[in-house]
């Protein structure tokens, strides 16, 4: 290993930390605020599990809740992490290794210490036998070794990964006395035990599940929890349909609702509650990447391998329209991978991103180089230039269109099912489904419960799905797990489309391992370049904006963090009042 620098409170991505050495709270925390109340919100689908670190079941809202970190992210700046289960950090001046020493007073929830063998537990356990999204995000670890009792080592395989001691920094610590014995891939419900600010107090599998506030959290204290985590209960209550949840919360059922339809936004808030203010409703800015949502090809069925036959498909998805007749106008066309941040390319390629490219150029489409063009319909449901486009993009794929059917040589009709949780979004697909069949494109719809769909989505029994990708500010390791060919065909993988592309893969590595924001963001651009030419989605839209409805019983601070709502900063009004009361006395 290299020298390496100092022990260290904390740690970031690029340039300096906001805070400094033994900072008493996060500026959007208000170290005053009162512990108290539940805060009471809706989940819609079922659970069957609380192990949220494998492929098997479906995991219960909100369990992560229950685990600390080594490290914690301040969501006020980009990427910054500080110390919470490891109190120092130690990055090797290469960065080749990452050495963390673990707070004496951290312990789980049952007294017992934690130590640096529970961290190389929980990588190992994590690594074996989570999902396999953390072999790919966790690939670039040679070795961990346990230095002494609180001192643990991540040996790295190369150099020069500027990111990869900050994703060690987000493992998630388990209890390797608890596991001991205990099938981990297996889903069930067994409580697990955790060290963080709450943990399970009951749960109605499928229906409902508690957490409640750990009085004697070993962590409260500490600058990063100062402020935070003020309920005494949080209770999560589980719908099978949105529309349900949603006439639960007016009646008061639940406490918060994040709304993610613009047609409800617009139309559905009525009522005598809202005209007395009862229940409030907000627009917050989200200052966050807003990634890719689209409709998303499943790249392994024959059908799509062809990047024309995607891209035609594409042609006939009509936001404009949707956007004025469905959604109220209230939404932006996606046209990026990265949307919303200085990430996302731009219509011409820039001299950064072509020097980047060009060792590339024989192994990508000439497309890649050339300004991007925008599908923009003219919103009045007329596609007959798009239809046209596609017409000529499935024919030169080998199709024909005979017999009012888009064919290929052997007869067989283009034919494909959306997958469906939620019936709201059929009014999303029926247009688009019209003017596929307008050009021969037979397709159908399958609705489906949540369980079902991540199911589906983990085995690749799909042909187009709808989804959305987020992304952060610093994209790094995760991008190997998002569109590497290692990870195509793995279960539960993160690269749902299943891309894989030797190019993407290599310009992966180079965003992985860029030594400066600028070369972050110059590679980022050109990677976002190349995926769009492949068409693996088809990109919907965004709102740059959190909306949210809360029953007025709520306070929060004055100050909000910059990339996230916050809601672990709020605190019950009534909790509030009772500490005003005592104090009076």
């Amino acid at each position: 290993m290299a020298n390496s620098e100092s022990w260290r409170d904390a740690i970031s991505m690029y340039g300096d930390l906001k805070y400094k050495n033994n900072f008493k709270h996060f500026a959007y925390a208000n170290p005053d605020a009162p512990k108290g109340g539940a805060f009471k919100q809706a989940s819609v689908g079922s659970f069957d599990s609380l192990n949220p670190f494998i492929v098997k079941g479906n995991a219960a809202a909100g369990i992560t809740r229950i685990y600390d970190t080594l490290l914690e992210q301040s969501t006020d700046e980009p990427f910054s992490l500080y110390g919470l289960i490891a109190d120092k950090i130690k990055v090797a001046d290469d960065y080749s290794a990452v050495s963390f020493l673990i707070n004496s007073n951290a312990k789980f929830h049952d007294g017992v210490a934690v130590t640096a063998d529970d961290v190389k537990f929980s990588f190992d356990l994590l690594v074996d036998e989570g999902a396999p999204h953390f072999r790919s995000y966790y690939s670039g670890v040679e070795e961990v070794t346990v230095d002494s009792l609180l001192k643990v080592t991540f040996h790295f395989k190369e150099i020069g990964n500027r990111e990869l001691p900050l994703i060690i920094g987000q493992i998630p610590i388990l209890p390797k006395h608890f596991w001991k014995g205990k099938e981990f891939a297996k889903s069930g419900l067994v409580i697990p035990l955790g060290s963080g600010p709450y943990q399970v107090k009951s749960f109605d599998a499928g229906k409902q599940i508690v957490y409640e506030r750990v009085v004697d959290y070993w962590a409260k204290d500490i600058g990063v929890n100062k402020g935070r985590h003020n309920f005494d209960q949080i209770i999560i209550d589980y719908y099978r349909d949105d529309a349900v949840a949603f006439e639960a919360f007016k009646s008061g059922a639940f406490d918060y609702r994040f709304e993610s339809s613009s047609k409800r936004w617009s139309t559905g808030y009525v009522g005598e509650q809202f005209k007395t203010n009862d229940i409030i409703l907000e627009t917050i800015a989200d200052k966050n990447p807003q990634g890719m949502q689209g409709f998303w090809f499943n790249l392994r069925r024959d059908k799509f391998k062809d990047p024309k036959v995607r891209e035609a498909i594409s042609l006939l998805f009509d936001f404009e329209w949707a956007n004025k007749t469905l959604f109220y106008g209230a939404y932006t066309r996606i046209d990026s991978f990265y949307s919303g941040s200085e990430l996302s390319t731009e219509i011409d390629i820039s001299e950064a991103e072509k020097k980047i490219l060009l060792p590339y150029k024989d192994r990508l489409p000439a497309s890649v180089f050339k300004p991007i063009e925008s599908n923009k319909t003219s919103g009045n449901g007329n596609v007959r230039e798009q239809m046209r486009q596609a017409v000529t993009l499935l024919s030169e794929a080998g199709y024909e269109l005979k017999n009012s059917k888009m064919q290929n040589k052997q007869g067989e009709q283009l034919n494909f099912e959306f997958l469906l949780y939620s019936k709201d979004f059929e009014r999303v697909i029926h247009p688009f489904r019209r003017n596929l069949q307008r050009i021969g494109i037979k397709t159908d719809i399958r609705l489906v419960d949540v369980s079902q769909f991540i199911n589906r989505l983990n085995n690749f029994e799909f042909d187009m799905l709808s989804l959305r990708k987020g992304q952060s500010i610093s994209p790094g390791n995760e991008q190997a797990s998002f569109w590497g060919c290692d990870t195509a065909n793995q279960v539960g993988t993160s690269n749902w489309a299943g891309i894989c592309s030797p190019v993407i893969d290599e310009l992966t590595k180079q965003l992985i391992t860029a030594s400066t924001r600028e070369q972050l963001v110059n590679v980022t651009k050109a990677l976002d370049r190349v995926l769009l030419s492949e068409h693996i989605v088809i990109p919907q839209w965004y709102l740059p904006a959190y909306r949210i409805a809360y029953w007025d019983k709520f306070s929060r601070p004055k100050v909000s963090p910059y990339y996230d709502i916050g809601l672990d900063t709020w605190w019950s009004t009534q909790s509030e009042k009772s500490v005003t009361e005592q104090e009076s006395q």
